[in-house]
């Protein structure tokens, strides 16, 4: 009876660890026949101060996690070799700012396709933690019907 609550234990322990990151309203942009690269967006959110690390998909060859930023009045893209997760705190990747490069596709994204997609997140004591997501691709335009259907933003618009 002991190894039965201890080993019981054990699985509620390794089940809470493992809920110290939350990922939520995840997507892939769909691409159009030929295109390389896409990205991924999503929420973050760590009971703990981390840090996301790496990213992986078999549907690239390479992963990178990205910023966009103002620099010297010009907008750049640039990959980053990990993205701060404050305890408590929702980090957005979405267009135009934080996200996950999915490079040298090896085919298309099509609108409704699943994308498989692992995150590595990394605490302060150097553990690891891996998500395996599975991710909804949703049309090309897609930013610009989120950002509209939450009340927010302009999206593409032109003033």
């Amino acid at each position: 009876m002991k190894r039965i609550t201890f080993t019981l234990a054990a699985l509620v322990l390794a089940a809470s660890a493992q809920a110290q990151v939350s990922v939520k309203d995840a997507w892939v942009r769909a691409t159009v026949p030929q295109q390389k690269a896409t990205g991924a967006f999503m929420q973050i959110v760590s009971a703990k101060d981390a840090r996301l690390v790496e990213a992986k998909s078999p549907v690239a060859g390479v992963v990178e996690i990205h910023e966009m930023a103002m620099v010297d009045q010009v907008m750049k893209m640039r990959a980053i070799p990990r993205l701060d997760l404050p305890a408590g705190k929702a980090v957005e990747l979405k267009p135009g700012g934080y996200h996950v490069m999915l490079l040298d596709l090896k085919g298309q994204v099509k609108d409704g396709d699943t994308v498989p997609l692992t995150l590595v997140v990394e605490g302060k004591d150097g553990k690891r933690q891996t998500l395996d997501l599975k991710v909804p691709a949703r049309p090309l335009n897609a930013a610009a019907q989120t950002d509209m259907s939450q009340g927010g933003g302009h999206g593409p618009m032109k003033h």
